[in-house]
């Protein structure tokens, strides 16, 4: 009687260590089920991109604040800061072959565990009320987990040290005149989906959730149910952050997948300081042996964009 007594102790101990790991250890907002908006009235499909064919000529259109599709200049020439280890992360190489959906050039990030954690780049803009970021990328049929992706920060200011103060603090929470940010990214539900995962924001700000370890890890915002990424193919994906009245509950983000709107969340409250803006995106693939386990790992960028209203896929030729 006793055995058995213990059986079912550790049975239910068992189970409730399962149902704390099947919880966000990297970010106590369950899945952003209170903010996700069930009727949205975002755009999705097309967007001011297909009206510029493979994005030809998008750089000028008024909405548009920073576009870079890789075709000229050397690596990183249009942005601020580059992340690459020894010059053996990142490269410029010729797609044409490859059947991608825009261009001749693409960014290839080449992450090598026990060498580096890949890389990427970071670009400083000017700020809007509502910034939507578009690019492509494409995971190499061999890719494994990947740890973060493409982050927007919100930094104090544009110019010196300050233009840095939304970098850094992992499992802090920000002060809300400082620092947010939110990245769309691939989450491998600690390898329970097949790598890369399946598309998810994790984000941190002023007023975010505590994780159970008691540190504030970034939060979680995903829509259920989602397919899993597929590998080897190019994908048109895009996100949207809207600022928070100062101190207010009235901040959004959301993000689509070949123009289909995945999910949409209202709600937020970014900052606490009318002089914090998002300013600052960074491209990358960061990779570290935590659930990955092949020796090298291949991400692709292209045909990046910034701007303040729905972008969508490129314009087909």
């Amino acid at each position: 009687m006793l055995k058995n007594k213990w059986k079912i102790i550790i049975t239910l101990l068992f189970a409730f260590l399962l149902m704390i790991d099947s919880r966000d250890s990297i970010g106590a907002e369950p899945p952003g089920e209170s903010m996700l908006v069930s009727k949205s009235d975002l755009p999705d499909g097309t967007g001011l991109a297909a009206g510029f064919v493979a994005d030809d000529g998008i750089a000028d259109h008024r909405d548009v604040i920073f576009a870079d599709n890789f075709e000229k200049g050397n690596l990183g020439a249009s942005w601020d800061d580059k992340r690459n280890r020894d010059n053996k992360v990142l490269s410029l190489i010729n797609i044409s072959t490859t059947k991608a959906p825009v261009g001749k050039k693409s960014l290839q990030v080449k992450a090598t565990l026990g060498e580096n954690t890949g890389g990427g780049l970071t670009k400083w803009f000017k700020p809007a009320d509502r910034i939507f970021i578009r690019f492509y990328t494409k995971f190499d049929s061999e890719c494994d987990y990947v740890h973060h992706f493409c982050t927007i920060r919100a930094n104090k200011s544009l110019h010196g040290g300050d233009r840095w103060s939304g970098f850094g603090g992992a499992g802090n929470r920000p002060v809300g005149n400082e620092r947010f940010s939110t990245a769309l990214e691939p989450w491998g539900n600690w390898g329970r989906f097949p790598a890369p995962g399946r598309w998810n924001f994790y984000s941190y700000w002023h007023s975010m959730k505590k994780s159970n370890d008691g540190r504030y890890w970034g939060n979680a915002f995903r829509p259920e149910p989602q397919p899993n990424i597929k590998r080897g193919k190019w994908i048109c994906a895009e996100f949207m952050l809207k600022h928070n009245t100062p101190s207010q509950n009235d901040g959004e983000q959301a993000f689509w997948i070949d123009g289909e709107l995945r999910g949409h969340w209202r709600g937020i409250n970014w900052r606490t300081s009318p002089t914090l803006w998002a300013n600052a995106l960074t491209l990358e693939a960061y990779i570290t042996d935590r659930w990955t386990k092949n020796k090298t790992n291949t991400v692709f960028f292209d045909n990046v964009v910034i701007a303040r209203q729905y972008i969508g896929p490129a314009g087909k030729q």
